[in-house]
């Protein structure tokens, strides 16, 4: 492995560790550069997961240690989400990708709206659905976002957050907090499933973790320092990325071979 190549890995780590601990949608840049390294699509969905796990691990330490994690609740919404997880790694295969990346940018747009328009929903949560018991429908909703999470990844901590918030009345900074804590338990079963079909590259999914490390210490502390209304600014900035990307507006990838 080059230099060159070791430090666009720790650089693009750097960013999708910081991105993904404040909202979601950093793994794009992950997969867009494996793929570009010459990993195939399974493999760079597969590889990808191991520095989402370690960056998980030191956000969700760093929430810990600042006490805004219900971690009650969010060990009762990790456990559909897992078993979802799994059925989604395991039929992924199957799935038409370009139909997903079509639903993800229409979600997208509906999600923006509702920052752009609704941001009191975000900011403020709602303590009498924060202080219930987690419901069915809760559980229901995490099975399915796990489907994705375990098939895709690609802006799974969006779906986690609309559901925390809305769904379950947690305000901003803490539906973040338990976003990283959801993605901690299922991630490591899904890359199993790459794992047993030999789809993951450590070497390169161990050195891009290095700068994931770095950037989730960051953005928790940003998080936790710069409140609700940071992270939806955060939300607002990336799903836009994330939309003219699906839709074709600019492209990743190439705008990383232009670098490379």
């Amino acid at each position: 492995m080059s230099t060159t190549t070791t430090i666009a890995l720790i650089i693009s780590g750097l960013l999708v560790g910081f991105i993904n601990t404040l909202a979601g949608g950093g793994t794009i840049i992950s997969l867009s550069l494996f793929m570009f390294l010459g990993l195939p699509p399974a493999v760079a969905n597969g590889t990808n997961r191991i520095a989402v796990i370690i960056q998980n691990l030191v956000a969700v330490g760093n929430f810990r240690k600042q006490k805004i994690i219900d971690t009650d609740k969010g060990i009762k919404l990790a456990i559909p989400t897992t078993i979802g997880s799994v059925i989604g790694a395991s039929i992924g295969a199957n799935i038409n990708q370009r139909i997903f990346e079509v639903s993800f940018g229409i979600i997208m747009l509906a999600m923006l709206g509702m920052l752009i328009f609704k941001p009191e929903k975000w900011l403020k949560g709602n303590q009498q659905l924060a202080d219930k018991p987690v419901s069915l429908k809760s559980h229901l909703l995490f099975f399915l976002i796990g489907i994705y999470g375990g098939f895709l990844h690609v802006g799974v901590g969006y779906f986690i957050l609309a559901a925390a918030v809305l769904g379950s009345g947690l305000n901003l900074v803490k539906a973040n907090a338990i976003k990283n804590l959801i993605v901690l338990c299922y991630v490591p079963f899904s890359l199993l499933v790459f794992v047993i079909n030999n789809q993951v590259s450590w070497k390169y999914g161990l050195i891009h973790a290095i700068g994931n490390v770095i950037g989730a210490y960051v953005a928790s502390r940003w998080a936790i320092r710069y409140g609700s209304n940071f992270i939806r600014w955060i939300m607002i900035l990336l799903i836009l990325v994330s939309i003219a990307q699906t839709f074709g507006v600019i492209n990743l990838q190439a705008a990383i071979q232009m670098v490379k």
